[in-house]
């Protein structure tokens, strides 16, 4: 590559201890994760090691309170984090992100003797997370769902599947939303469920377009007992719990594109800069030209949008609309500059040789994940004109 090819994201950060742990995932990604990322994503293998080490290294609980583990660090710079692991391989990004996720309803919504019990290993212990809410007739319409947990005297017991779960089949704990009451969102409750509970298994992992190293899984709950010290929340509290776990999930799947379309734009640059074509590089055409600038100016616009999100949570003020924003500005963005790249590298483009069709089959996913970016726009919509009028005929 060029010298004068892609440079390393120039980062606006709150604090010395900051920019060293941004040093940090670097040399982490540089050494550990890029080199073999197309390899095994190729052979759908499951990097469980790296998790490992990025839990020793106290970067799976970054957001959290230091007090139970976590790495106090503001959300301004715990989406960074994820920015650079989702542009050295989305499998990883994608992955700390859920685990992350799968940590927020204790994190927030937990008694501190629950905190006290299980964030610590959650956080730094080496083990990984998942977040059940979907089901395979439950995706964006959650106060449908149908896993149901019954009472019985001081324990509950699981039953139904859980569809679309990353990490599924390998997650040692799942935060379990399931049905306690009435239908509807008043009657969901959110537990803590180990991942090897008897009775929880999981069916093949999915087949899909990309991001063939994370496995992607129903879960099954046959008869599982939980005691109720597993319970998160109150009884019927649990659609409130996954909402606010899914508002910060959103800013972190927008930092996830963001790196998939850094990784691109990067990949493409310094194609650009290293093809001849016509006596000089192909750098120097004014179309091609244009469209690096586009590219860049979309990456730059959706850093800014989950920055400026991720800000207003670290304040304590509200910030639904601006995550809703977020996820769905960059996953579009990535979807745009990994198809641009692409079309830039020509015919190499649409090899394995190079990563940019990668990038481009793996932010697709980003679009749909965490609420599809149709349901993003609903959110948006709603929080500008007010919920929408319900019209009955009669």
């Amino acid at each position: 590559m060029s010298e004068h090819g892609p440079q390393p994201v120039q980062r606006r950060l709150p604090t010395q201890e900051a920019r060293d742990l941004l040093s940090l995932v670097r040399e982490v990604a540089e050494r550990e994760i890029r080199p073999r990322a197309a390899e095994e994503e190729a052979a759908g293998r499951f990097p469980r090691e790296i998790f490992t080490l990025l839990s020793e290294s106290g970067l799976l609980g970054l957001p959290y309170s230091e007090e139970f583990g976590g790495g106090g660090q503001p959300y301004e710079v715990y989406l960074q984090v994820l920015e650079e692991l989702a542009a050295a391989r989305l499998t990883v990004g994608l992955g700390a992100s859920v685990h992350t996720l799968a940590c927020h309803a204790l994190a927030v919504f937990g008694t501190k003797q629950q905190r006290a019990d299980h964030l610590p290993a959650m956080l730094g212990g080496g083990t990984l997370g998942a977040y059940c809410l979907s089901e395979p007739s439950s995706g964006s319409d959650a106060a449908s769902l149908r896993t149901r947990a019954t009472r019985d005297g001081d324990e509950w017991i699981l039953d139904g599947t859980k569809a679309w779960i990353t990490h599924g089949g390998v997650a040692d704990f799942l935060t379990v939303l399931a049905r306690t009451g009435v239908e509807g969102p008043r009657g969901i409750t959110a537990f803590l469920v180990p991942g090897d509970a008897e009775g929880v298994s999981a069916a093949v992992p999915e087949r899909k377009m990309g991001m063939n190293g994370s496995p992607t899984a129903q879960v099954h709950f046959d008869g599982v007992r939980i005691p109720d010290a597993r319970r998160i929340g109150d009884e019927g509290q649990g659609l409130t719990v996954a909402l606010s776990s899914l508002e910060s999930g959103r800013l972190g799947i927008a930092a996830c594109a963001v790196g998939v379309a850094q990784a691109a734009l990067d990949e493409a640059l310094g194609y650009m800069l290293g093809r001849e074509q016509f006596g000089r590089p192909i750098a120097d055409f004014q179309g091609l030209r244009f469209m690096i600038a586009d590219m860049a100016t979309q990456i730059e616009a959706g850093r800014a949008l989950y920055l400026s999100a991720a800000r207003l949570r670290d304040a304590g003020v509200p910030f639904g609309r601006e995550a809703a924003m977020a996820k769905l500005f960059c996953t579009d963005a990535a979807m745009r500059v990994t198809t641009d790249a692409v079309q830039l590298l020509g015919g190499y483009g649409y090899t394995a040789d190079f990563p940019v069709e990668r990038y481009m089959r793996e932010a697709k996913v980003l679009q749909i994940v965490e609420g599809t970016n149709q349901i993003q726009r609903m959110v948006i919509a709603r929080e500008l004109a007010g919920p929408e009028s319900v019209r009955r005929a009669g």
